[in-house]
């Protein structure tokens, strides 16, 4: 990239950076010492504001860069990420939302924990939501030493470091002093620049081909090298039949996941009632939904514009496929307008990296501080205060998240993003719908639901070709895969369910009938809710 390019776009990221320490510096003066202004706001947002710090929440790098990019390298099954984020929503909406709200006060452990008993459920719980989150920073990690990289023109892997490490230090730094009250204000504000950049794209890509989707669904198909096979299924998942299994794999873990998500869920404590969390899902669905279809325009402009060839020489796992289609479209390399619209799409993805960083890392210091570390801690020590854990256990995780990210920075961020959800469907979702839905789901099932999905999920991860095995794995070198699939959802989503209900008809405990009508009542009414 030239220097132009450079220089606008660290000015955009300056400014946006400027912004967000301004937004926490006026957050952390207000008093962040409880425990329900730290983790949940003080309850104050309104469903439009939350809607919109859901979207900016959900709509991450992994949205934004890794989508888009592998539209425009596999086309039609790209796509398939575009649907499976949206229709996950729907679970969310008609499943989880306003119960986990009127059960819940700050982290999925407490919806788990209305009836049973709390330390065994709390520990699962809480490891769970912090294994998921770390997995979804890593990928935001990625996104952001990519962006970097095409900026410096692909040179610098130094630079690239540099920039995952200060990701990480920006987000410690928002979360530690300005809390849920500044992560949702970013998140807000990332959302509204990220929708009015993602239409500004879509609007350029469809005039180059005069409103004719059509046409550009066929050049992106001559472009591609592939013809009429980019249209259709088959070109990454219908090689095989492992390929197809990895298929439905991959759409069991994204339809599921988003309802097992801890910085989903921690969203609904923001709100002061249940109705205005399921009034926050409807707002976030609305701008959630136009997104994801813009996404498919870009990558298929991508495609088209760009082509693949170029989209995998700048990056392998097509992570920059957008700034590219933003250079071109605003006239090209050294052009005026190529390098304004080159800097603010980069600056915009940069700002959606930092926001996201901000929500997943708030959620997983709440599960260490309000699950872990209040299970953990020796009876009869001088307690710490709950929100100091927190601030702490940000920068560990964040310190955790640098390491990984810089390991895996040449996986395509939508694929990581995909592991993660696979985690969070089989260990956190069986957990949370047999609390909400099973009358006779015990203590022993809670437990056993978390780990009977959670601890496949890691190892069959660590087994399979992405750790090992194949050129594009994290150790080339090396292999040790012995699962065949790339993503584990497929096995260990169905044996999260069935830990659950085998730990539960073999438990020696007795369902306590009058714990599960109390916790039925509350979240169906909203009595008693916090």
């Amino acid at each position: 990239m030239t220097v132009d390019h450079q220089a606008l776009a660290l000015l955009l990221f300056s400014a946006f950076v400027a912004v967000t320490l301004g937004i926490t510096t006026w957050a952390s003066r207000r008093r962040q010492g409880s425990a329900e202004e730290f983790y949940a706001g003080g309850r104050l947002f309104s469903p439009m504001e939350n809607g919109f710090a859901i979207a900016g929440d959900y709509m991450s790098a992994a949205s934004f860069l890794g989508i888009s990019g592998l539209i425009a390298l596999f086309g039609y099954d790209g796509m398939l990420y575009s649907v499976g984020f949206l229709v996950a929503w729907l679970v969310v909406l008609f499943l989880v939302a306003e119960l986990v709200r009127n059960c819940g006060r700050f982290t999925l452990a407490d919806v788990v924990a209305t009836r049973m008993r709390e330390r065994p459920v709390r520990i699962a719980a809480g490891t769970s939501s912090v294994t998921v989150s770390v997995l979804y920073l890593v990928a935001q990690m990625v996104g952001a030493g990519s962006l970097v990289a095409l900026l410096l023109g692909g040179r610098s892997e130094a630079a690239q470091a540099w920039t995952v490490v200060g990701v990480g230090a920006l987000m410690v730094i928002y979360v530690s002093m300005g809390g849920m009250r500044a992560t949702t204000w970013i998140q807000i504000v990332k959302a509204v620049l990220l929708l009015g950049g993602t239409v500004v794209l879509t609007v350029l890509v469809l005039l180059r081909f005069h409103g004719d989707f059509n046409r550009l669904l066929l050049t992106a198909a001559e472009r591609s090298g592939h013809g009429e096979a980019f249209l259709a299924p088959g070109l990454a998942y219908g090689g095989d039949w492992t390929s197809r299994f990895d298929f439905m794999s991959l759409g069991l873990a994204l339809v599921l996941g988003t309802a097992g998500l801890p910085h989903i869920l921690s969203r609904f404590y923001t709100v002061p009632t249940a109705r205005a969390a399921r009034r926050s899902v409807v707002w976030s669905i609305g701008l959630i939904g136009g997104f994801y279809l813009m996404t498919i325009v870009l990558g298929f402009g991508a495609a088209a514009i760009v082509g693949p060839d170029a989209v995998r020489g700048s990056n392998a796992a097509g992570n920059t496929a957008v700034p590219l289609l933003a250079l071109d479209l605003g006239g090209g390399a050294g052009s005026t307008g190529g390098t304004v619209l080159f800097a603010i799409v980069a600056a915009v993805a940069f700002a959606t990296i930092l926001a996201v960083v901000a929500g997943i890392t708030l959620a997983s210091s709440a599960s260490v501080a309000h699950d872990l570390y209040a299970s953990l801690r020796r009876r009869g020590g001088k307690p710490r205060s709950e929100v100091a854990v927190a601030r702490v256990a940000a920068l560990g995780i964040g310190v955790l998240a640098i390491g990984l990210g810089l390991l895996a920075r040449d996986l395509n961020v939508a694929f990581l993003v995909g592991l993660a959800f696979a985690v969070a469907a089989s260990a956190n979702l069986p957990v949370l719908l047999y609390s909400l839905f099973w009358r006779g789901f015990t203590t022993r099932g809670a437990v056993w639901a978390v780990y009977g999905g959670l601890i496949p999920a890691v190892v069959l991860v660590l087994l399979s070709p992405v750790v090992s095995g194949s050129p594009e794995s994290l150790f080339p070198d090396v292999d040790f895969h012995l699962f065949p699939l790339q993503n584990p959802g497929l096995v260990s989503i169905p044996l999260g369910f069935l830990a659950g209900w085998l730990g539960t008809v073999t438990s020696a405990e007795t369902p306590d009938e009058a714990k599960h009508a109390e916790a039925e009542v509350r979240s169906l009414t909203g009595a008693g809710a916090v």
